[in-house]
């Protein structure tokens, strides 16, 4: 599966357990003023090697997995982690898709991250103007020659840009060939203050949420019911988490969010279908899911109804 286009990429994000992301590392050495993890130069990073194992082994042990997206803070900056991560999940038959700013492409660029990109179905690369300007900048240079590296592997290209004036015809300008993913500045992490929150609005407004879909997997055995920074790294309620000791422990974690009701309802139908349980209006519609899953773990009479609601069983832990 080799050449992911960005819009294969999300289709199989949207199909139940066909994808998930794996976080690396919450290391980066750009330091970005807009990012949504806060992730450092000194950030946690893998310790426990034989536990980093279990983990893989788990992830690449899903029969029903195709996509693992490779993220962090910046994968690259954890090499042994990330060339056992990428070997094992590419000889497991799934398609790898890396996320990284680029900094790594100095010339020349180190044997083992071409290997690493040999290996690899998709790279998004972040272009945005934070990246630039950071203390150690990526600038177009440097993000050139990351682009050029990750052709010349073979893989497939997407550029990330923030939705900022001049960002797109930039991105363009670096590669015109590459698929483009705009993503709107999230205000959290360190872009908690540097971008205003959104406006309150009805639980009605939001439609359902397919990133449910694709949960994340922590080189620490956390697991997580999405791809919300703030959860992974421990914000929200602990209904939104798990924590995996052995390659065994990885599926039935999984099909734990898969039964939570809170959840299914968010993901199959949207806030909205919280409305007897959660009380609106909410920013965002991490907000209502967030309300949503509280109220069910500790209200045995909202865990019925949405257990009703949702068609599910009780979640693990809440019967």
């Amino acid at each position: 599966m080799s050449g992911l286009t960005m819009a294969e990429a999300e289709r199989l994000r949207r199909v139940p357990g066909a994808s998930l992301a794996f976080f690396l590392t919450d290391r980066c050495p750009v330091g970005c003023g807009h990012c949504s993890v806060s992730a450092r130069v000194d950030g946690p990073t893998i310790r426990d090697w034989e536990l980093f194992g279990e983990v893989v082994a788990g992830v690449a042990g899903l029969p029903e997995l195709r996509v693992v997206a490779v993220t962090g803070g910046d994968p690259f900056v954890e090499r042994r982690g990330l060339i056992h991560a990428v070997g094992a999940f590419a000889a497991a038959g799934k398609a790898v898709v890396l996320f990284t700013s680029g900094y790594w492409a100095r010339p020349p660029v180190p044997g083992w991250i071409r290997q690493v990109l040999e290996l690899t179905s998709t790279v998004y690369l972040s272009t945005d103007s934070y990246h630039a300007a950071a203390a150690a900048g990526v600038g177009p240079q440097r993000l050139r020659a990351a682009a050029e590296t990750v052709l010349d592997a073979g893989c497939h290209l997407v550029l990330q840009v923030l939705d900022e004036p001049g960002a797109i015809e930039a991105a363009r300008e670096l590669c015109p060939t590459a698929d483009l993913s705009v993503i709107a500045p999230l205000p959290a992490g360190r872009g908690s203050g540097l971008f205003a929150p959104a406006p309150a609005r009805p639980l009605r407004d939001f439609g359902r949420c397919g990133l449910l879909n694709s949960p994340t997997v922590r080189y620490d055995g956390r697991v997580s019911a999405c791809c919300n920074e703030a959860v992974i790294t421990g914000a929200g309620p602990a209904g939104l988490r798990r924590q995996v000791r052995t390659a065994a422990d990885l599926a039935p974690a999984l099909a734990g969010f898969r039964a939570d009701p809170a959840l299914t309802l968010v993901g199959r139908h949207g806030p909205a279908a919280l409305s007897l349980l959660v009380d609106g209006p909410v920013r965002t519609i991490c907000q209502a899911c967030w309300a949503g899953v509280d109220r069910v773990a500790t209200d045995p009479a909202a865990l019925a109804a949405a257990t009703v609601l949702a068609g599910v069983g009780a979640p693990d832990g809440a019967r």
